[in-house]
């Protein structure tokens, strides 16, 4: 393929999907992510699209959110990753909420295997790949569907949460940042996923590490309210994600590399067991909901999942 061709493929790939990664630029056109990298620049030069952290988007600053259909496609592999590890953080008998994604819809297909777990969602995908499951209980939000997502949005939504108390909230987003948090290309998303949160003891951001260093318009969840973030490893060049890694430790964000070693930082696996972690009280309303226990402390760098995102930043 000349370089002309697989620049005006990049350019509709990114057009088409709104963000995406070098590493699938580069499995899409059959060439090396060095190769990909070089278009990518080209391409910013002309002013067709920006880089980001191990990927392009489109140009302008934010980026617009993809349907679902293409991003079902993107990333496949991290999101197969991240929720197996994500899974593994989720007790028997356990009441979550899980917000709208392809991700979290990975993620609740491995829920399927968790007895006596209660499942509060606004996605009918989630709500799908539970729908079978035995001895899991599915609680639906109200709401207006959304098609792109497949999501229930709106004051229905946000109403049917008030006053729920649930040990964790499992999340997922269009980008994340150590300014902002966690954020979202639509308002109406933004608006009950903030909804699902303020219901949750812990917040469980679930993100690859093509989000990493993207900001988009809407925040959901500042980094502060984060507990802990399951990623997939980011390529061995890709500086940049290492060091938005080290930024969301540096203010106290469990960080959680799927597919790295023991999985350190996971805690006990799902269904409990002996050795699993306690149920955490759910806080009453107006308590801080991140306890202070869970989150290490600033200067803890020898803490297992500080010792993983140092390594990355020595790649």
């Amino acid at each position: 393929m000349f370089a002309a061709e697989r620049r005006q493929l990049i350019l509709e790939m990114v057009r088409a999907n709104g963000a995406v990664s070098l590493r699938e630029l580069a499995r899409v056109v059959q060439t090396s992510e060095v190769t990909v990298r070089r278009d990518v620049r080209a391409l910013e030069a002309e002013g067709l699209l920006d880089r980001r952290h191990g990927g392009a988007v489109l140009p302008g600053g934010f980026t617009r959110e993809s349907g679902f259909p293409q991003k079902s496609h993107l990333a496949t592999a991290e999101k197969t990753a991240i929720a197996d590890a994500a899974a593994s953080l989720v007790e028997e008998g356990e009441a979550i909420v899980v917000g709208a994604g392809t991700t979290t819809q990975e993620l609740a297909r491995r829920l399927a295997r968790v007895p006596g777990l209660t499942v509060v969602t606004n996605s009918l995908l989630v709500a799908q790949a539970l729908a079978h499951a035995n001895r899991v209980e599915v609680v639906m939000t109200g709401g207006t569907l959304r098609g792109s997502n497949y999501a229930l949005v709106g004051s229905g939504a946000e109403q049917s949460l008030q006053g729920l108390r649930v040990s964790r909230a499992f999340l997922s987003g269009s980008g994340l940042t150590a300014e902002r948090g966690l954020s979202t290309s639509n308002m109406l998303s933004a608006s009950v996923d903030r909804a699902l949160v303020q219901a949750a003891a812990e917040v469980v951001v679930l993100a690859d590490h093509t989000k990493l260093g993207t900001d988009t318009m809407f925040q959901t969840v500042p980094t502060d309210v984060i507990t802990r973030l399951v990623t997939d490893e980011p390529p061995p060049h890709d500086d940049r994600a290492a060091t938005e890694l080290q930024a969301l430790a540096d203010q106290g964000v469990q960080i959680a590399v799927a597919g790295a070693g023991s999985g350190a930082g996971m805690g006990s696996g799902a269904g409990g067991g002996e050795g699993a972690r306690p149920r955490r009280e759910v806080p009453l309303p107006g308590q801080r909901r991140t306890h202070p226990a869970l989150r290490p402390a600033p200067a803890a760098l020898d803490h297992p999942d500080r010792a993983r995102v140092a390594d990355l930043r020595r790649r």
